[in-house]
């Protein structure tokens, strides 16, 4: 009888890195899955994509409405409430054998709640990993870890961290990172797709640009913003093209999706802006950078133009803090939140040949694209037991020179 395998997601980021451990469940002969779906894939402000998902022939299991009801902080812990209730009542119907639930933000946080308090083993997906930069994803993150029955990283460090939280070295599984299987797998869109789709010109530059809020500075969401976007409209006026997309559904994202949508009455030609380009497109956008002569540019501050950008060879310009301390390649410039900076790194993406070259020649550190495979071996093989559910601690806290270590 096959495993039933309960997979949580709650926004299109999540989901684009989720879709290949889906994919490998689906496959896997000793595997059932049930997609649990909620957050911004509910939500038409932030681009609902649940048409995304059935797209990619998954069925949708349970919807969990998970909403911030005001742009404010106080938002956040009530939609994790709201949530968790929500998660309570999927779980229930559908009867799992183990839920898996995926990195660090508050949904995520909400499932890993609900299931583990209701018994459910729970897999955890990118534990271990540091940012730092003010969006409470740290937080959020290592509190799922000590959660969670089972830790699949995507990455050397973050196994490390994970084994110095005390968790127990049999339940920390280095698989990589699962959105480099679909990139390895080459589902994306050609460059005659971009062009019929968006009205590209190749021979010119092209940029890729997401902003995101930050948790503990959301009120200072637009002034953020506004450095960023007077450097991409000086870059289009340069001839670059711009594809701004909208941020994630944090506090503070409706502010930003506002300033967009107010900036583009007097953006410049070559200025596109759109809910989501979706993964296929997505991942289409960044590969531009491997055509030879290309200039293209990932430009913003998601945690995709640090982890995805390698496996493109694509020059990145992190703005900000939100993903301070996060493990990088060698093709990202970090600036400040600066108009002068961001441009100027923007040029070097597009002008400098030695960056470039740096760029496509950079050892991606988030793996080679099994990450899915290998969850779904450890999930179709591990033991569902009492140990399992029955969490150990490692570390002993002996006194040594009156500090317990």
């Amino acid at each position: 009888m096959s495993r039933v395998i309960a997979v949580f997601t709650g926004n299109r980021a999540e989901y684009g890195l989720q879709e290949p451990v889906l994919r490998a469940i689906d496959a896997h002969p000793d595997l059932d899955y049930r997609l649990i779906v909620s957050g911004a894939h509910l939500d038409d402000d932030f681009g609902r994509t649940l048409d995304e998902i059935r797209g990619d022939g998954f069925e949708i299991h349970a919807e969990v409405k998970i909403s911030l009801a005001t742009d404010r902080l106080s938002a956040t812990p009530r939609a994790i409430a709201s949530g968790i209730s929500g998660m309570c009542d999927a779980l229930e119907d559908l009867s799992p054998d183990l839920l898996l639930v995926y990195a660090d933000r508050f949904e995520g946080f909400a499932a890993i709640v609900a299931g583990t308090q209701m018994g459910v083993p729970t897999g955890h997906i990118e534990g271990g990993d540091l940012t730092d930069g003010g969006a409470l994803d740290d937080s959020v993150r290592h509190a799922m870890t000590k959660l969670a029955h089972l830790h699949f990283t995507t990455n050397d460090q973050a196994t490390n961290r994970i084994l110095g939280m005390g968790e127990e070295s049999w339940r920390v599984h280095t698989v990589g990172f699962p959105a480099i299987d679909n990139i390895a797998r080459g589902n994306m869109a050609t460059g005659d797709e971009l062009v019929d789709q968006y009205g590209l010109d190749l021979d010119q530059p092209v940029v890729i640009f997401t902003q995101h809020s930050v948790a503990t500075e959301f009120d200072e969401a637009e002034d953020q913003l506004a450095p960023s976007l007077t450097a991409m409209f000086h870059l289009a006026n340069e001839g670059a093209q711009i594809l701004l997309t909208y941020p994630n559904n944090d506090a503070g994202g409706r502010r930003i999706i506002t300033a967009l949508e107010a900036a583009m009455g007097d953006a410049p030609a070559g200025v596109q802006l759109h809910r989501s380009l979706g993964r296929y497109n997505y991942h289409g956008a960044l590969a531009l950078a491997r055509r030879p002569g290309a200039r293209v540019a990932c430009i913003g501050n998601s945690s995709s133009g640090i982890k995805e950008t390698p496996a493109f060879g694509c020059p990145t310009v992190n703005i900000g803090a939100r993903q301070h301390g996060r493990l990088r390649a060698d093709n990202v410039i970090d600036t400040d939140y600066d108009a002068e900076q961001v441009y100027d790194a923007a040029r070097r993406c597009f002008d400098d040949e030695d960056f470039r070259n740096t760029s496509r020649n950079t050892p991606n550190p988030y793996g080679t694209g099994d990450a899915g495979v290998k969850i779904a071996a450890v999930v179709a093989d591990v033991r569902l037991d009492k140990a399992l559910i029955q969490k150990g601690m490692t570390l002993a806290g002996e006194a040594r020179d009156g500090w317990f270590r």
